[in-house]
């Protein structure tokens, strides 16, 4: 999403802001939200763990975070059908809306300071860590695998699906205390973060059968199909049928023969 945005919208000029979603923006007022982007040209597109930065000329930057349903969708100019659920429009100086479409209302956005105040509790992206840094972060936490990677304030940018696929890919279980590794797991724990963060970005994301993400086209991702144990019956390595914990409140598809 970060690299369609950037490629479709660098250097746009932002004319109007129309905000109908009232959870949609509520770090701020609607309309201190819409008066902060009106006038600005869109610059700088970064990320931190799962919320997209989008760098303004006005020196404020534009933070979103889709969550479990929101979406980004681009249309041309003169279109004028919304889809159900848009709770936000950003049109720009060509004539093309920027509109943020979320069933389940948990996304947001809102315009901040370059210092970024509301994310200060948020832990290093999880492609930004090196393994130096990567141990010793492990070395502090007495906490299981599993949750320890979902948790934002330590690692950003890890969701369920990943955590599956990365225990999976490192072949470790997901109630091995974090602190208690040794080097040559944390070595394989940090390989296979970067690997499978990798491979998913460059498939794209990942699509479920809920149809809910989509990139700024309207098209699906397609690592779903690259998934070796989330959601799946048996173990691609051994071939023996995929233990599914409850961990965190979330569905955890792990091996307990690969898997140690």
């Amino acid at each position: 999403m970060r690299r369609d945005l950037a490629s479709a919208l660098r250097g746009a000029r932002v004319t109007r802001v129309v905000v109908t979603g009232a959870r949609t923006v509520r770090r701020q007022h609607p309309d201190a939200f819409a008066h902060a982007l009106t006038g600005a040209r869109l610059g700088t597109f970064g990320r931190w763990g799962k919320y997209l930065l989008v760098g303004l000329d006005s020196g404020q930057v534009l933070v979103a975070h889709l969550r479990m349903s929101g979406q980004f969708l681009l249309a041309p100019s003169g279109d004028e059908a919304l889809p159900a659920h848009t709770h936000a429009r950003v049109r720009f100086s060509d004539g093309r809306e920027l509109r943020f479409v979320d069933p389940r209302t948990f996304g947001e956005l809102f315009v901040t300071s370059p210092e970024l105040p509301e994310l200060a509790g948020l832990g290093p992206d999880a492609l930004g860590l090196d393994l130096g840094t990567f141990a010793k972060l492990l070395a502090t936490r007495r906490a299981r695998l599993k949750p320890l990677l979902l948790d934002q304030r330590v690692v950003a940018g890890i969701g369920n699906i990943y955590s599956d696929e990365i225990l999976w890919a490192a072949r470790l279980r997901w109630y091995r205390q974090a602190d208690r590794l040794r080097p040559v797991e944390v070595r394989r724990l940090h390989a296979a973060m970067t690997a499978v963060l990798d491979d998913a970005i460059s498939h794209r994301g990942s699509s479920l059968g809920d149809g809910q993400y989509v990139d700024l086209s309207g098209r699906p991702g397609s690592y779903q199909a690259l998934h070796k144990v989330y959601g799946q019956a048996e173990c691609p390595q051994c071939a023996r049928p995929l233990e599914r914990t409850v961990v965190a409140q979330r569905s955890h598809f792990w091996c307990r023969a690969c898997q140690r």
